[in-house]
């Protein structure tokens, strides 16, 4: 959780620096695109104002010659024609006073600034030698507005000039000098325009430049290293996405096809095989002595077969052949063209030799052992499910032959498969209408005949066919997932029994009721079982759960254990049933764990004539005795068997020498019956003391 915590919090690191990386990017250009633009403005404001300057300039050097020429012509013309020219010269020189006013404000020139003394400017120009433009400027409009003067005077239209006409005439050197000054404007103008044109010019490529290294820069050490983190982000999604969907059809310890691709691809099979009209062979294999494997060697060895015998599968088979690994040590091949049932026979034979080949890991040698059931299309069946459960089938009739071999689906098999079918319909009417019922085997000790307990044993009276046998329908039950239905039952109904016998007074010891793996494995068994003891009125300690070795040593991937101890906390006791029978018993003799050992029926049969299982029991009922755990034999059918047992130390017993299975009834009987007689108190007349 912490890995993909710090996965996360790293690809959000990256993400947060990307776009870090792309914002500050984006600012760097945009910042330098707008330097450019703003530059470029300025160039242009700057060219404008330039070129009105320039404008005014020629506009004034033209006025100053229109001027004097006009004033030439005024003075000359004769009285009728120089009214209009003195009109002509008094707007020109109007304007040529205009344009010069307009000329000092655009250039902002200051008659008193220092840089007037420097040659170069424009201040020069107008207020410093050689040219004093202001001078003569305006010296040719007030000798203009002189000329005027006089002559409207002298033409009767005005009286404001007395002077004389002759006095009042234009100076040329003052008219040369001004239209030499304005040409040197002009020009200085022109030098200052093209000055900062090209100062701008320089400017803006140094700009353009740098804005292009910018861009380089930000591409090769931000978008570049951006873009390969991408991209290398996006190999590494893609890998993932293609790795599960590998994962997704394929089993992740051998590499074979799941159940999940068989599935999915099984009815595509067949129709192809259809189509060419072959036949289709359906494999399924199973190891056959796997458990033992895992619980002698250890989980890291039965990896190592798995993965040797899914290897081996492959290297036995045609490329267009299909090995799957349905889950455990249950694997399916399907053989494309199978030919006919002897071809299928003998590759199918090759393939358990391969298999069953030793195997080493780590010095020991493993051999593995492999059965095979074999279903064929279309001979068989005609669809997938029903070729996977008659090659089930077949595999199952190979293992009661005694594993090693194979097997073909017949029609026996069908017949039992019918029958089985049948069996499951009717446990599931069962199970809804709880026509399940408990029989109970009493269990008593041999020293002093005193009850130690009771063993609730499941019973189920078939409409039809009357008493059918656990042998016959709890194979059926756990095999369809039916068992945990079943067990509650049982269980509900055995405590609510014995309930009743504890409190009408009946000694019974203690109710012992075997409880498989598949109900243990329900989550909330624990909570069902002491809320059936709360609703019973049954004290816990009357309770006592029959458990199987196998039930502990699969406890590493369903958590049974855990369980069993929060059970065992409230007062529940537990037993070891079948003990003997299993793998790496003495691991589990564990007194904080079991409470009572209950050998199996196997060791006690004949124990009177049989040494071997003599010394196999006492040294149970030894074991059991040094580590203070209790200890009881089952299956005690004759007086010498229980007289044996009672010669080695086992005290108590249950079997058909006791007593059989009973239902509700009788076996209260059969408890009253044995209880200790209350003695009897006769009061006494008084007269008679």
């Amino acid at each position: 959780m912490q890995k993909q915590s710090a996965k996360v919090t790293g690809s959000g690191r990256l993400l947060v620096t990307i776009k870090s990386a792309y914002w500050i990017a984006l600012l760097i250009i945009a910042t330098m695109a707008m330097g450019s633009y703003f530059l470029l403005q300025q160039m242009m404001i700057a060219q404008q104002r330039d070129g009105t300057l320039n404008q005014l300039a020629s506009a004034q050097k033209a006025l100053s010659q229109r001027v004097v020429f006009l004033a030439n012509a005024a003075a000359t013309a004769e009285p009728a024609q120089r009214a209009d020219l003195v009109d002509s010269l008094k707007r020109a020189t109007a304007e040529f006073e205009t344009n010069y006013d307009l000329l000092l404000v655009h250039t902002g020139a200051n008659a008193r600034s220092e840089a007037r003394f420097d040659p170069r400017t424009i201040e020069s120009v107008l207020f410093a030698r050689p040219h004093h433009l202001d001078y003569f400027t305006v010296s040719l409009a007030a000798n203009s507005r002189r000329l005027i003067s006089a002559l409207e005077t002298a033409s009767g239209r005005g009286r404001g000039y007395l002077a004389g006409e002759d006095r009042a005439r234009l100076d040329a050197t003052v008219a040369n000098a001004t239209l030499a000054g304005y040409t040197a404007l002009s020009d200085r103008i022109s030098d200052f325009s093209n000055a900062r044109l090209a100062e701008m010019a320089s400017r803006h490529r140094k700009l353009f430049f740098a804005t292009i290294g910018v861009i380089v820069f930000v591409a090769m050490f931000i978008f570049r290293p951006m873009t390969h983190v991408i991209l290398k982000k996006t190999h590494e999604l893609v890998d993932a996405r293609n790795s599960m969907a590998f994962i997704a059809i394929h089993d992740g310890l051998t590499g074979l096809y799941n159940r999940t691709y068989l599935t999915d691809h099984f009815d595509s099979l067949i129709k192809g095989a259809h189509r060419r009209n072959e036949r289709m062979a359906v494999l399924q294999l199973d190891l056959d002595r796997f458990k033992q494997i895992n619980d002698t060697l250890g989980h890291a060895a039965g990896d190592f077969v798995l993965v040797v015998t899914a290897q081996r599968m492959r290297e036995s088979c045609r490329a267009s052949d299909l090995c799957v690994r349905l889950g455990g040590d249950e694997f399916v091949m399907i053989l494309q063209g199978a030919g006919t049932s002897e071809d299928i026979n003998m590759v199918t034979k090759r393939i358990l030799s391969r298999i069953n080949e030793p195997i080493n890991f780590q010095g020991a040698t493993i051999l593995p052992g492999a059965s095979a059931g074999i279903a064929v299309y279309p001979v068989d069946a005609d669809n997938a499910n029903d070729l996977l459960v008659h090659a089930d089938l077949a595999l199952y009739s190979a293992k009661k032959l005694g594993g090693g071999v194979l097997s073909f689906f017949s029609e026996e098999l069908r017949r039992e498969l019918e029958h089985r079918k049948q069996l499951e319909r009717d446990l599931k009417i069962a199970i809804a209408e709880q026509s399940f019922s408990v029989y109970y085997q009493p269990q008593v000790s041999l020293t002093n005949g005193a009850i130690a307990g009771v063993e609730a044993l499941v019973r189920w009276n078939h409409p039809q066919r009357g008493m059918i046998s656990p042998g016959e329908f709890i194979p059926v039950a756990e095999k369809s997932g039916l068992m945990a239905d079943i067990g509650r039952i049982i269980v509900t109904k055995a405590i609510n029994e014995a309930a009743e016998w504890h409190k009408a007074g009946v000694n019974f010891g203690r109710l012992a009721i075997n409880v498989s793996g598949m109900e243990l494995r329900e989550p909330d068994f624990d909570a069902f079982l002491f809320e059936t003891l709360d609703r019973a009125g049954l004290p816990p300690e009357k309770l006592s759960l029959e458990i199987v070795e196998s039930v502990i040593l699969d406890d590493e991937k369903t958590g049974i254990a855990a369980k069993l101890r929060h059970i065992r906390s409230a007062g529940v006791h537990l037993e070891l049933d079948d003990f003997g029978t299993g793998y790496a018993s003495l691991s589990h003799v564990n007194p904080n764990e079991i409470d009572r050992l209950k050998i199996d029926r196997r060791f006690v049969q004949n124990i009177n004539r049989n040494g071997d299982n003599s010394k196999i029991v006492k040294a149970i009922t030894e074991l059991a005795r040094g580590l203070g755990i209790a200890i009881i034999a089952e299956g005690a059918e004759t007086e010498a068997e229980l007289d044996s047992l009672q010669q080695i130390g086992c005290d108590q017993v249950q079997g058909f020498s006791i007593a059989f299975p009973m239902p509700d009834r009788e076996a209260r009987d059969w408890l009253a019956s044995r209880m200790p007689k209350r003695p009897v108190l006769t009061v006494l007349r008084g007269d008679l003391a």
